[in-house]
């Protein structure tokens, strides 16, 4: 068993070396002979000494903490996401001998990531939303402290891992165009968030690529729908107009929309067809076939996290890195019909 009462002193005193030889030999940097190294790691081996983290953290100048900023406007509908990852960095964090400190953000109230950089609570950040007018991601970058944002921002200088969301909406919508849908519209959400007008490049990528207006397509787009009243009556309006396909920006929208058209008794997939450009456990219950896009949540926050441990260990790392999606037409074929597109390097 440990001896827990064992300190580097009583070590540097049994072996007759000084304290600093013994943390030298211990982590294994700063010049020493192998010979009284081997002796050193001897005695730790053969007395089962583990370091004791605060003072292990105090003598490196380390917290083995990182820091994982939420947002704290999200609805229930996110919380899946935020909390697929939490479990990819939590993981990566543990196997490096880290634990993850949560703090919340609101557009207007950064104080507790303040508190946490301020007070040298944790060693590095993960940012979990990038946003158009960032405040957390302004602050970090005034600070001398590594940060790794999930999601894409203009700043080049920042550290960032995203799903390629532009190309997977530009797939999707391109499919629906190619299955005969003339007449398209897309609901989206808040357009502060990076990731809502990255969709809707993707989606008019699509469009532009089949030939647009000259080809006889027409597209509708709603933006910053907040809620089921909102989308209700978006969906309203598009049923008035003929539309052919509704495409909701994440799953939570989607849900809101399938609810209107189950309640205007709308059928779907026969007279309007529905996708969602995130495809979560929000729909895998819904008896209604709807167009998706899948990414692998936890494997972002892994990723993120893997990256922040190499800038700690002074490692150099890629500015951007796009992971991959898939693409599933369900309603085409009543069933699952997807292809994996495999991570991508930095872009």
């Amino acid at each position: 068993m440990e001896e827990k009462n064992l300190t580097i002193g009583d070590i540097a005193q049994a072996l007759q070396v000084s304290k600093t030889t013994v943390s030298r030999a211990m982590s294994g940097k700063g010049r020493i002979g192998e010979e009284t190294r081997r002796r050193v790691l001897e005695y730790v081996e053969a007395h089962h000494y583990s370091p004791n983290v605060i003072a292990q953290g105090l003598a490196q100048n380390k917290t083995f903490n990182i820091g994982m900023v939420l947002p704290g406007d999200y609805n229930i509908a996110e919380l899946s996401f935020f909390q697929k990852c939490m479990l990819g960095i939590s993981r990566a964090a543990s196997q490096a001998g880290y634990d993850v400190l949560l703090t919340m953000v609101t557009e207007d109230d950064i104080s507790q990531l303040e508190r946490a950089v301020t007070n040298h609570k944790v060693d590095g950040v993960i940012l979990t939303r990038t946003l158009v007018e960032d405040a957390p991601m302004r602050y970090l970058g005034g600070k001398e402290l590594p940060f790794v944002a999930i999601g894409s921002t203009d700043d080049s200088e920042a550290v960032q891992v995203d799903n390629d969301h532009r190309s997977a909406c530009r797939e999707l919508t391109g499919r629906l165009l190619e299955r005969g849908v003339h007449r398209i519209a897309l609901i989206g959400g808040d357009e502060r968030f990076v990731v809502t007008n990255s969709r809707l490049l993707g989606f008019r990528d699509a469009l532009e690529a089949q030939g647009g207006e000259d080809a006889g397509l027409r597209a509708d787009v709603t933006l910053n729908v907040g809620n089921a009243e909102e989308a209700e009556r978006a969906v309203e309006r598009l049923v008035r107009e003929g539309t052919e396909c509704i495409v909701c920006m994440d799953d939570f929208l989607c849900e809101c929309v399938l609810n209107a058209l189950r309640t205007d008794r709308v059928n779907t997939p026969g007279q309007i067809r529905v996708a969602s450009f995130y495809d979560s456990a929000v729909l895998e219950n819904r008896p209604t076939l709807v167009a998706s896009i899948r990414f692998d949540v936890e494997t972002l926050g892994k990723k993120a996290c893997e990256l922040l441990l190499r800038i700690l260990n002074s490692e150099a790392v890629e500015r951007r890195t796009l992971l991959g999606y898939e693409v599933c037409m369900r309603e085409s074929a009543g069933r699952a019909e997807g292809r994996a597109i495999p991570e991508s390097g930095a872009r």
